[in-house]
């Protein structure tokens, strides 16, 4: 027995010493916030101040010595999300996760991002200043790479240290870009509906499949094939180990509205969840340039940026920048295709993708003048039939670097609307206000027409000669508004208004966010930061009332049970608001799931039906088709002798959905509270190993706001006894240029990218709860509260 309690005595010990060793290990990787390091290339000393958040403030006497000292700042938090950044687009994920991640690696691999990439690189004047300031950024990173702490995820992945490069920073730009997209989860699907089913099936998705009086043709093949490519894209998207970027919202109020007579801005884009969190949030001040930035991971210029003078953010635009074509392969030989009766020959490059632990793997792409042939490349696509995508950001020059250069230095609004001018793609809104009282937004992207009788929002064909036709615009017809009468601008990825008679075509949002922003700034004239700190984390649908109040009407409450009139009961009297301790929000979302299943699955089927449920239109949809009573949808066509009827399926539906929060909370209707089933966890990559998650990721929390409110806390709709939070604002931002020192923010988790640093979650209980905190540019103050780390010039 002795014995016995020797041997475990010894075994607890070496335990105790192990688990002791890997917590030293890990606070060893801390990143450096006080103190002296060297550093090349730098012309004097530069002062870092990490004020209590971790934010650095960084002050240089030239900005070429400033984005070295950011590079090595940046790198130092955020190494392993840089490293993760830029192996998407040239597609070697799996050189890290092996054959996991080889789908995600060959897709996009094939667009050709990074041959983009290269070639504008390969343009770039070397003399031009955001060649040097890009280049100044990549020394900063690259030091702190060879000189700096090996993150964690680098040694449990076995991850070979290698330079950063500019080619790296346009591939991560151009990822953030294909993200923003929404026409490859879209399109294939609404071509499979549409010739599986019938016009009449695409009414209440607004579209007819028609324009004028000719229709023509869009695809050949086997139609059940179309949906697979949607279908395989999204999944790809979904499962990557970094966030897609979704949606977002923005609005400027102009002086005439405020209290204090100067200009507020606020901004939150809605970006997928992850840990770390999406923005690196950096201040730079030298004798001639100060910022305040949001900075992508292995990117030198902030997406999202102000100073004294102005401030500048976006939202996505989500406009259709997609195209998918059929494509006709000459069957003698099939290297040939036919475009307007004329043979082309396709194009083809082989690429090697290297897999971690296993043989390369030899991708073989084909492309005619459309784009990429994506049969090849998405392994559930089997059809015969010739798919190309045809995708703005690769087929025309690429000027983004310039372009966030230029918007994170413009000092006016005609500079800032410079910067707009150069991209062409991924579509946004971007909104600016500034201290001398102009408020504006101006949609990015370079925008085309198509000829009248083709419809984009279905595979188009790629021979006739027609669909393939594009009118570029000129930038000043994008949608765009400065200094409107009406004192306010802002966008939540709703449609803008018809330019010259024209609706651009897209996949936007509806229009629940758009209406509850609006109608908050209508009622206000004297408007404060305070009001607007509220307003951004509203809670609140502008439009579900009513909704619900109609179909509430078309249910059936004769001979229900108790807690089906409960639940009817507090659906009634439901003021839309999406709180914690509130029950409707509960029983409205399992109601509205239930609600899509048995009117849309039974013509669908299950695969296409999670493709729909997947997409912005289902959004649109159900907004109008639960109020349709003569929806062909309705009825369902796997039952005989009987055709459903809109208050069937609702009633049904709510049946359905009570009798599941029954099994699932509780028998007692009140108990089903949002903060039981709305939940948020912040999941790093690595954390996705169960043994490693509570080490890697944060959370889990309960959380309020919803889908489309401005607390925009999305998640999916499903039959899970939970709803796992996706995505949401991974910012939030205030500006008040009457007080623009005390300009407020948030993140979602924190500022580091390392595990045990005090800054890798120290956000997010005020994040959860609606708080904010300073985003610093008073020099005093910053000093008071932060601590030092001199970069010594060698």
């Amino acid at each position: 027995m002795k014995k016995l309690k020797k041997t475990l005595l010894v075994l607890f010990s070496l335990l105790a010493l192990f688990a002791l060793a890997i917590i030293i290990y890990f606070y060893s990787l801390r990143p450096k916030y006080e103190g002296e390091t060297p550093l090349q290339n730098i012309s004097k000393d530069t002062e870092v101040y990490f004020d209590e958040y971790g934010v650095p403030h960084i002050y240089a006497t030239s900005q070429k010595d400033a984005m070295v000292a950011l590079g090595y700042v940046h790198a130092q938090e955020r190494l392993w999300q840089m490293e993760l950044m830029r192996r998407i687009a040239p597609g070697r994920l799996s050189e890290l996760f092996g054959s996991k991640t080889l789908k995600n690696d060959k897709f996009f691999a094939s667009l050709g991002i990074d041959e983009n990439s290269q070639k504008a690189v390969d343009l770039l004047d070397k003399n031009s200043q955001e060649y040097v300031m890009a280049s100044a950024y990549l020394d900063g990173v690259n030091q702190y790479l060879h000189q700096g702490k090996t993150p964690v995820e680098f040694t449990l992945l076995g991850i070979k240290k290698q330079d950063f490069t500019l080619k790296d920073i346009y591939n991560i730009f151009g990822f953030m870009s294909f993200s923003f997209a929404m026409a490859q989860k879209t399109d294939p699907l609404l071509t499979d509906i549409k010739n599986s089913l019938g016009d009449p099936y695409l009414q209440d998705f607004g579209l007819s499949g028609t324009l004028n009086t000719t229709q023509i043709k869009n695809f050949q093949g086997k139609e059940i094939e179309y949906s697979k490519i949607a279908q395989s894209i999204t999944a790809m998207l979904e499962n990557q180990p970094l966030p897609p970027f979704i949606g977002s919202n923005s609005w400027v109020i102009g002086a005439e509205k405020t209290k204090n007579g100067k200009v507020i801005f606020a901004n939150d884009p809605h970006i997928g969840f992850s840990q770390p969190c999406t923005w690196f949030e950096a201040h730079i001040s030298c004798p001639d340039y100060e910022i305040y930035g949001y900075y992508l991971a292995g990117t030198p210029f902030p997406l999202l940026g102000h100073n004294r003078k102005m401030a500048y953010g976006l939202t996505m635009f989500e406009n259709d920048d997609i195209d998918f074509f059929s494509e006709k392969i000459n069957p003698k030989k099939p290297s040939e295709y036919y475009v307007n009766n004329k043979v082309n020959t396709l194009e083809t490059k082989n690429l090697s993708i290297h897999v971690k632990d296993s043989a390369s793997v030899l991708l073989h792409v084909k492309k005619t003048i459309h784009g990429v042939i994506i049969n090849d490349v998405l392994d559930a696509v089997t059809s015969s039939q010739p798919i190309s995508m045809s995708w703005i950001y690769t087929s025309e020059p690429n000027n983004i670097l310039k372009a966030v250069y230029a918007l994170s230095h413009a000092t006016n609004y005609k500079q800032y609307k410079k910067g707009v001018e150069l991209i062409h793609a991924p579509g946004l809104n971007i909104m600016y206000g500034d201290a001398l009282g102009n408020i504006a937004w101006t949609t990015a992207g370079k925008l085309y027409k198509m000829p009248e009788n083709v419809n984009p929002n279905f595979i188009l064909n790629g021979s006739n000669g027609i669909d393939d036709k594009k009118e570029f615009l000129d930038f000043s017809k994008n949608p765009q508004a400065l200094n409107p009468s009406w004192h306010y601008v802002y966008s939540a990825n709703n449609q803008p208004e018809a330019v010259d008679g024209y609706l651009y075509p897209g996949y936007y949002l509806p229009k629940d966010r758009a209406t509850r922003i609006d109608y908050l700034l209508q009622q206000k004239n004297n408007c404060t930061s305070t009001d607007v700190q509220k307003m951004i984390v509203d809670n609140t649908s502008a439009t579900v009332s009513k909704t619900i109040k109609e179909m509430l009407s078309k249910v059936s409450v004769k001979n229900q049970s108790k807690n089906f009139q409960l639940a009817y009961n507090a659906l009634s009297h439901w003021q839309g608001n999406n709180d914690l301790n509130e029950t409707a929000p509960t029983i409205y979302n399992k109601w509205l799931y239930f609600y899509l299943k048995n009117t849309f699955k039974d013509e669908l089927g299950e695969e296409k039906f999670n493709v729909l449920m997947g997409t912005h239109i289902i959004k649109q949809v159900m907004t109008t088709q639960c109020l349709n009573p003569n929806s062909v949808w309705w009825d369902n066509t796997s039952t005989k002798n009987k055709e459903e009827t809109q208050s069937d399926i609702l009633t049904l539906s709510l049946q359905q959905a009570i009798t599941l929060l029954e099994k699932q909370l509780s028998t007692n209707p009140n108990e089903w509270t949002w903060n039981k089933v709305h939940k948020l966890e912040h999941i790093h990559p690595v954390g996705k190993v169960k043994i490693l998650a509570p080490i890697f990721n944060v959370g889990t929390f309960e959380v309020a706001g919803s889908n489309e409110v401005i607390n925009n806390l999305l998640f999916a709709l499903t039959d899970e006894k939970q709803y796992a939070v996706k995505a949401g604002p991974s910012t939030r931002r205030i500006i008040d240029f009457s007080d623009v020192e005390n300009a407020v923010s948030i993140l979602p988790t924190g500022q580091s990218g390392v595990p045990l640093s005090a800054h890798y979650s120290d956000q997010a209980k005020m994040y959860n709860e609606g708080q904010f905190r300073k985003m610093k540019l008073n020099k005093k103050e910053i000093i008071a509260t932060s601590t030092k780390l001199i970069f010594k010039a060698k």
